[in-house]
C-alpha cells in the first residue's frame, strides 16, 4: 500500500477518533467555554456597605396608609413547610415564621401562581395581569442553557425526547422582559408617596426600561448572578445533581455576586439568604417613619443548592445528601423570614403593615427529591397542581383576623390590586387589570366572586380553571386532562373521555381567552418532556405520563 494512502488512512481514523472524543464529551467542552466566557464578563469587586435612603412622612403614624412587605421564594414546593402539616423530610425541618404569616393573617388555601417558571409570573405580579397581554409567554434564558439542552444525550427510556424550535426571532437575553409600558405597583405606589426597594432577583428584563429601578423602584439590590456563596468557600455545603443538565449549566456559569441601582457587581456579605435578610431589615429600619415597599425577592431554595453549614450541620438526621443541603435552605429562608417580621415588630410596624409571602412557581423535578408539591402532581415547567398551586398567606394585623381562610381560587395578579387599594392607589384606566381585590372576599363578602375561570399559557402547554374544573393540555394536539378539582384536588382521574361536553366548554374558554393574547414576544427555543409524577432522579416507567413544556 502507497504510503500516501497509510497517510490519509491515518488522518481520517485519528479525525474520527477526535470528533467522537469531542462529540462524546460534547456538554463538559461547551460548559466549560460557557464558564470561561462568564469569567470575563463578571468580575465581581469586594463587598461594599449599601448606604440605603431614608425619611420622614409628616404625617402622624396612624394618617399613614399600610407598609407593604412583599416575600417570594423561589421554587419553593407546597410541601415545603409545615403549615399545611408536611414539611422537607417529613417534617424535619419545622418553618415557624413563615407559618405565622399564615395563622396571624389569612391562608388562601387555592393560592395559584401565574405560571410554572419563575418569570411570567413575576411579571404578572407586579404588572397586575396576565404577562402574555404584553408578550411575556417564557422565561428568559441564556442562549448557552438553551444549547445544553439541545446537546443533553437523547434518553432511550424516555417517551418523549427534547424538540428544538426554530430561533430566527430570538432576542437577546438581556432584552427580554416586561416592557417599560407595564405600570407596576411599585410605580402606582410611588405616587402615593412610598419609598420602593427592591432586594434580590429581579429576571423580568434588563434593557430598555426594564430594570427594577426603571419600572418604579427608588433603590434595587439586584441578585447579579445565582451562587449563594462562592463555591469552595468553608461556610457552604454544595449539592449537585449530575443527572441534570440545568443544574450543570448553573454550576458552571453563576458566580457569587449582586448589584446595587446601576453600579458595578460586588460580592455580598454571607450566605445570600442572610445577606437579604440583613439587608431588608435595614431598609424597614431607614424607613420606619415613612410608608414603604419591600420587594423582597429571594432566590432560596433554587439550585444550585448551597446550604449555609450553620444550617447544614442543624440537620444531621436527614441522610440524603441533597435533601439535607436543600432542607438547609428552607431553614435559612425561614429563620430569614422571622427576622423580617422581628424588624417590623421592633420598630413599631407590625400592625399596619401587609406582609405577603408565596412562591414564584412549585419545586422543580430536576432536583430529585420525589415529595416538594405532595399532595400535588407535577412540579415546576408543568401547569399540573404541583407546578401552579403555591402557599399564597397575608397578613394585616390591623385589618385582617388571624387565623382567616379563603377557599377562592386567588391568582398572582391579584396581590397587584389588593396592595394598590389598601395604599389608595388608583388602578391603570388604559389596559385590562386581571387582578382583583382580595380583602373584601377577606372580610366575610362572600359575595365577591374572584375569579370564575383562570388561565395559564407556555408553549406547548395551556390550562384554564373555571369553576372548579381544570383543564390542562399539551403537545402533540390533543393531549388533554380534564379534572373536578373538587372531587379530585391532586389530578388523579382524567375525565377527559366520559366528560366530552365538560371538555369541550373549557376548551372553548381558553380557545377565547388566546384569542385576546397577542404572540411572545420572543419565541421558545426548545420543548422538553416533563414527568408528571418522577422526578429527575428517578427511571421512567412505561405508564408514565409526560407532558411537553416550552421554553
Amino acid at each position: 500500500m502507497p504510503g500516501w494512502i497509510q497517510k490519509c488512512i491515518s488522518i481520517v481514523i485519528v479525525t474520527v477518533l477526535l470528533a467522537s472524543a469531542v462529540y462524546a464529551y460534547r456538554i463538559p467542552i461547551v460548559l466549560q467555554l460557557i464558564s470561561l466566557y462568564f469569567d470575563t464578563k463578571m468580575q465581581p469587586e469586594e463587598n461594599r456597605k449599601i448606604a440605603w435612603a431614608s425619611g420622614k412622612d409628616p404625617r402622624p403614624k396612624e394618617q399613614r396608609p399600610p407598609n407593604v412587605v412583599l416575600i417570594l421564594a423561589d421554587d419553593l414546593g407546597w410541601n415545603d413547610i409545615t403549615f399545611n402539616g408536611g414539611g422537607v423530610a417529613d417534617g424535619k425541618v419545622p418553618t415557624p415564621n413563615i407559618d405565622s404569616i399564615a395563622a396571624g393573617g389569612v391562608t388562601f388555601t387555592n393560592g395559584y401562581a401565574a405560571n410554572a417558571t419563575c418569570a411570567p409570573s413575576r411579571a404578572s405580579m407586579l404588572s397586575g395581569r396576565y404577562s402574555t397581554r404584553f408578550g411575556f409567554e417564557f422565561t428568559p434564558t441564556p442562549s448557552g442553557m438553551m444549547a445544553i439542552g439541545r446537546l443533553a444525550p437523547r434518553d432511550p427510556t424516555r417517551h418523549l425526547q427534547t424538540i428544538s424550535h426554530s430561533a430566527d426571532r430570538a432576542l437577546a437575553y438581556e432584552d427580554m422582559g416586561m416592557p417599560s409600558t407595564e405600570i407596576t405597583i411599585a410605580e402606582l405606589l410611588k405616587q402615593k408617596n412610598y419609598h420602593t426597594a427592591h432586594i434580590g432577583k429581579w429576571h423580568v428584563g434588563e434593557n430598555n426600561g426594564m430594570d427594577a429601578n426603571s419600572q418604579g423602584f427608588e433603590e434595587s439590590l439586584l441578585m447579579a448572578s445565582g451562587l449563594y456563596l462562592p463555591e469552595d468557600s468553608p461556610h457552604v455545603v454544595n449539592a449537585k445533581q449530575n443527572f441534570d443538565f440545568i443544574d450543570q449549566f448553573f454550576w458552571k456559569v453563576m458566580r457569587y455576586a449582586v448589584r446595587f441601582n446601576d453600579g458595578p457587581p460586588f460580592q455580598p456579605n454571607g450566605h445570600l439568604t442572610e445577606y437579604f435578610t440583613k439587608e431588608a431589615v435595614r431598609v424597614i429600619e431607614n424607613n420606619k417613619d415613612r410608608p414603604f415597599f419591600l420587594y423582597l425577592a429571594h432566590w432560596a431554595p433554587h439550585s444550585p443548592l448551597q446550604s449555609s453549614r450553620e444550617d447544614y450541620d442543624a440537620l444531621p438526621d436527614i441522610e440524603l445528601h441533597r435533601e439535607r443541603v436543600y432542607a438547609g435552605l428552607i431553614r435559612g429562608l425561614d429563620r430569614g423570614v422571622g427576622e423580617v417580621l422581628k424588624a417590623l415588630k421592633d420598630n413599631g410596624l407590625e400592625d399596619n403593615t401587609i406582609v405577603i409571602f408565596t412562591s414564584d412557581n412549585g419545586g422543580a423535578g430536576y432536583l430529585g427529591l420525589p415529595d416538594l408539591n405532595q399532595p400535588y402532581r407535577g412540579w415546576k415547567s408543568s401547569f399540573f397542581e404541583g407546578g401552579i398551586h403555591v402557599p399564597y398567606f397575608l397578613r394585616w394585623p390591623d385589618q385582617i383576623e388571624p387565623g382567616t381562610t379563603v377557599n377562592e381560587a386567588v391568582h398572582h395578579f391579584d396581590i397587584y390590586t389588593t396592595i394598590a387599594n389598601a395604599a389608595g392607589a388608583s388602578l391603570p384606566t388604559d389596559r385590562k387589570i386581571d387582578g382583583v381585590d382580595l380583602l373584601p372576599i377577606v372580610h366575610g363578602n362572600t359575595g365577591s366572586i374572584q375569579h370564575r375561570g383562570l388561565f395559564w399559557r407556555s408553549g406547548a402547554s395551556q390550562s384554564a380553571l373555571i369553576d372548579g374544573w381544570k383543564l390542562n393540555i399539551s403537545d402533540p394536539p390533543g393531549n388533554a386532562w380534564l379534572y373536578d378539582l373538587a372531587n379530585d384536588p391532586t389530578e388523579q382521574n382524567n375525565l377527559a373521555q366520559s366528560h366530552p361536553e365538560k371538555l369541550r366548554e373549557l376548551q372553548t374558554a381558553l380557545s377565547q381567552h388566546n384569542k385576546e393574547q397577542p404572540s411572545s414576544a420572543w419565541p421558545a427555543m426548545i420543548s422538553v418532556p416533563i414527568n408528571l409524577d418522577r422526578d429527575g432522579s428517578q427511571a421512567v416507567q412505561a405508564n408514565d405520563e409526560f407532558i411537553y413544556w416550552s421554553n
